[in-house]
């Protein structure tokens, strides 16, 4: 690759999260200035009874979407993957959101649902998001192994990510450690002796950024291979330029992602793993997001976190304190829920209905659904 083509690559590692940011802010302004439905629709109540708006989420949404379609160097596969997964699962998660009751809880209690003839919103969120995984997984190609991988990964990327925002900036967290550990994943000659997953033999590498790919109806011309490590910063980045720019909001407790942001840049974060890891490197992670899926209908994200020193410090870093002898505040005992009561994990409510007092005339979500 010549120098040139090598600086506009790089260059696109910077533009893309910086438009995210600037996209999330400006559409976080415009949605506070002009909530659709009204201030009310959007708001809830949380237990220091302060009003949080869950309008962080679509913010978040709308920047990363207008950012992946405007950042310059972006494989037009991968482009049009980003956007259809942040839009598709941003707007399953808004409507779980809105409309969600929260009756029904995880997998089995939507599944249970709907197998006795009960249609919930988050069992209408499941087949959106896992269709919008299948859509999106298509059109990064590849066969139908790696079509199935990647759509698992987008669509449970999505309800990952969705099911750590239980606590002010856990999920925004989250997601920072995914992507930085998802760009070092990406950098040439991390996996070891050989190149990044954009110079690995097309039988190892993603299907996105092999080298050359044949062309599709989608894609009339060749998809060039880039440098893994500004390939997956590139992508990775969209997503999280988008969610630190509205972090402030999150830890300060003004408003909170929602399912809609939620899914979306899991969603974002799944399309970029898609894209840029060998295909061995995709079936692990996978495997992860499944296993750390069925644990979360065991047990309690938020409960081992509170357990775990190290991740209770992270967990709390940056974070309102509690009132004393709130639990999950520092003076607290690790054993009881932290200081927005308890997580959609836990036996109790979630973030949202936490943050909604009882005479609230919106009804609450009680977990976030899946996927």
């Amino acid at each position: 690759m010549s120098r040139r083509g090598r600086a506009r690559r790089a260059t696109a590692g910077v533009i893309g999260p910086a438009l995210a940011a600037g996209a999330a802010r400006g559409a976080y302004a415009l949605l506070r200035a002009r909530p659709p439905g009204g201030a009310a629709t959007w708001t809830r109540t949380n237990h220091r009874g302060e009003p949080v708006s869950l309008l962080e989420g679509p913010a978040a949404a709308a920047g990363a979407s207008l950012a992946a379609a405007l950042t310059p160097g972006l494989p037009g596969r991968a482009r049009a993957a980003l956007v259809i997964s942040a839009a598709g699962a941003g707007a399953f998660g808004g409507y779980d959101d809105l409309a969600g009751s929260g009756d029904r809880r995880g997998f089995r209690g939507h599944l249970g649902a709907l197998g006795h003839g009960e249609v919930t919103t988050g069992a209408v969120k499941i087949g959106g998001i896992g269709a919008t995984g299948l859509a999106a997984s298509a059109l990064l190609g590849g066969g139908a192994l790696d079509v199935a991988v990647n759509a698992g990964l987008i669509a449970g990327g999505a309800n990952l990510l969705n099911l750590f925002d239980l606590r002010p900036g856990r999920a925004i967290k989250a997601a920072a450690l995914a992507g930085g550990l998802l760009a070092a994943a990406g950098r040439p000659g991390a996996d070891g002796d050989r190149d990044g997953p954009a110079l690995a033999s097309p039988a190892l590498a993603s299907p996105v950024l092999a080298s050359p790919v044949r062309a599709t109806p989608v894609l009339a011309s060749p998809v060039p291979a880039e440098p893994g490590l500004v390939a997956a910063v590139t992508l990775a980045g969209i997503p999280l330029g988008a969610a630190l720019a509205l972090v402030g909001e999150d830890l300060g407790e003004r408003a909170m992602l929602g399912d809609a942001g939620a899914n979306a840049l899991g969603a974002m974060l799944g399309t970029a793993a898609a894209a840029t890891l060998p295909r061995s490197g995709r079936v692990a992670v996978l495997a992860g997001i499944v296993a750390l899926t069925a644990a979360s209908e065991k047990f309690s994200f938020t409960k081992v976190i509170q357990r775990t020193p190290p991740l209770h410090w992270l967990d709390m870093l940056g974070r309102r304190p509690g009132p004393a002898g709130v639990a999950g505040s520092p003076a607290a005992s690790p054993d009881g829920p932290g200081p927005d009561g308890p997580g959609p994990d836990d036996p109790g409510p979630d973030r949202t209905a936490d943050r909604t007092a009882p005479h609230q005339p919106v009804a609450p979500r009680t977990t976030p659904s899946p996927p």
